[in-house]
Order: structure tokens, then C-alpha cells, then sequence
């Protein structure tokens, strides 16, 4: 039922366990694309509005349901299929919300397969985050943009948060205590990070990130000392994996960050996810 239910799934190369998803959009795996178009993965349909009729032409063992989502489950319950919760999402730490692949490792049989990648991205996790050295230069960090009239933002200790000071950095919130996006108004981010030394953005739209598209979106974005100097962060979602694989992958997150704030440690290091925008 969400991108983040997959990532297990593709880290593990268990795409034959996946007859079903809700949506499409914004996926990157090329093999997941693959299956839909031929018809090896069904799409149901989004929450509240899901096609009984695919799921069951489906045929599915269990359903993985994510409760933050907006429900309509009720409907799955008539067609008398196991629903498990997924609650991946509501882990609050890089390597929390991947073990979780040693779940899908148990649904799988590949428990062993699970715990040895796990295992590999601790251990890789942990040798990046011991490169900061003690003393080190933290820079500010703003993250997020400007969604209709809010300004959208992920809270003091959520995912990104804690990738970004474990990667040598101060996050913008960081004394905030939410763990998910919170809506800021564009005052209150100005005042807090017009002079921050990078900024992290996703960017969902077909074309490449640029300043001078980031400007056309919103003239204001030239304010941020971040913009003017040429250090935003960007992940392009069309280019990159990030909604399907990222969770599983947060030691590659880490050294995108890491590559960015202290270039000097990871000199031979090519970012996955997060590249610094050029021009």
C-alpha cells in the first residue's frame, strides 16, 4: 500500500512475493515497472476507493497496510484476505526503519538473506558516521519547500532529521520533538535559516532541478543564503529510487550528506540520492 513497503521487497530481489500495489506514481525500479506493464503486478487502486474485483484476480496471501494512510480497509476486510500492518513509517531512526527488512525477510523465507543485509548496512551506516571527526565544523541545514501556502518540512527527529546530524550537520529543527512533516509559514523558516549553509530538497517535478527553476517557482527561494551560494541539495525523485528503496538504504543517504557538508571525506564518493544542484 506504500513505496515504502517495496523497498524490502526490491533489496531483497523478492519481486515474485508482490502480485499487488496501490499506485504507480513516482515509482523508479525499472523491473517494478516492468511487471506492472505485463501485468505481474496488479494496481489496485488508492485508499478508500480500492477495486475488489483486481484484488482478487490478485490473489494475494495477505495484505500490508500502512495505518497512517487514509483507510478504506474496510473494503479489503470483505474479501476475506489477512490484512498485516506495516508500521515501518512510524520508526523515528535511519537503521530502525531498515531493519524492517528482516519483516519482509520473514513473509519472504529469506530471513538469513535479511540479516545479512541488515547486518551490512549497520556496519556501513555506523563507518560513515564515525568519518566526522570530533570538533568538526557543523553546518546549518534547512530542508523542504514551499506547498501551496505552507512551507512543508520534516521535524526534529524524523528520518532525515537524524541523517543529517549524523552526518556532521545541525538540522534547522533540530529542538523540535515531531517526527514527521510538520507545515511552517514562510516567515518563521526565514527567520530561522535565511543564512543556514545548505538546503535539502526534493524536487517531483519531470525536469532537473535547477537555481533558476527554484527561483521561477518561488522568487523568494533567492533570499536563502543557501540558494545564493550554491549549496541546495537536491533529490531529483524521477532520477533516483527514493520513494522504493531509500528506507533500506539509509547508509547511502548518510554519504550523500555526508559528501555535501564535509566534501573532503568522501573524496571518490558518487551521491545516489541527494547531489548538490550545479547551476
Amino acid at each position: 500500500m506504500t513505496s515504502l513497503q517495496l523497498a524490502g521487497f526490491i533489496k531483497l530481489g523478492a519481486l515474485d512475493f508482490v502480485s499487488g500495489i496501490n499506485s504507480s506514481r513516482h515509482l523508479f525500479d525499472q523491473e517494478l515497472k516492468a511487471r506492472i506493464k505485463d501485468g505481474r503486478i496488479v494496481k489496485i487502486g488508492k485508499e478508500g476507493n480500492f477495486d475488489e474485483e483486481l484484488v482478487m484476480a490478485a490473489n494475494p496471501t495477505a495484505i500490508l497496510v500502512s495505518l497512517s494512510k487514509r483507510g478504506g480497509f474496510d473494503k479489503l476486510e470483505d474479501v476475506k484476505i489477512p490484512l498485516i500492518p506495516y508500521m515501518g513509517y512510524q520508526e523515528t531512526t535511519p537503521l530502525a526503519q531498515a531493519e524492517w527488512i528482516k519483516f519482509v525477510g520473514l513473509l519472504t523465507g529469506k530471513t538469513a538473506e535479511a540479516n545479512l543485509l541488515f547486518d551490512e548496512i549497520k556496519k556501513n551506516y555506523a563507518e560513515a558516521k564515525a568519518l566526522i571527526p570530533e570538533g568538526a565544523v557543523r553546518p546549518e541545514v534547512l530542508y523542504g519547500k514551499m506547498h501551496g501556502d505552507n512551507w512543508y518540512a520534516m521535524g526534529g527527529e524524523s528520518f532525515i532529521a537524524q541523517i543529517i546530524k549524523d552526518a556532521g550537520a545541525h538540522y534547522f529543527m533540530e529542538s523540535d520533538k515531531r517526527t514527521g512533516g510538520v507545515n511552517l509559514d514562510f516567515e518563521t523558516v526565514y527567520a530561522q535559516a535565511e543564512k543556514g549553509d545548505f538546503w535539502v530538497i526534493q524536487n517531483k517535478g519531470k525536469e532537473s532541478q535547477t537555481y533558476g527553476n527554484m527561483k521561477e517557482e518561488n522568487n523568494r527561494y533567492a533570499d536563502f543564503r543557501a540558494w545564493k551560494e550554491h549549496r541546495v541539495l537536491c533529490c531529483d525523485i524521477s532520477d533516483t529510487p527514493v520513494n522504493e528503496l531509500s528506507a533500506m538504504e539509509p547508509d547511502l543517504v548518510l554519504k550523500d550528506f555526508i559528501k555535501a557538508f564535509h566534501p573532503e571525506l568522501l573524496s571518490d564518493y558518487s551521491p545516489k540520492y541527494y547531489k548538490v544542484i550545479k547551476d
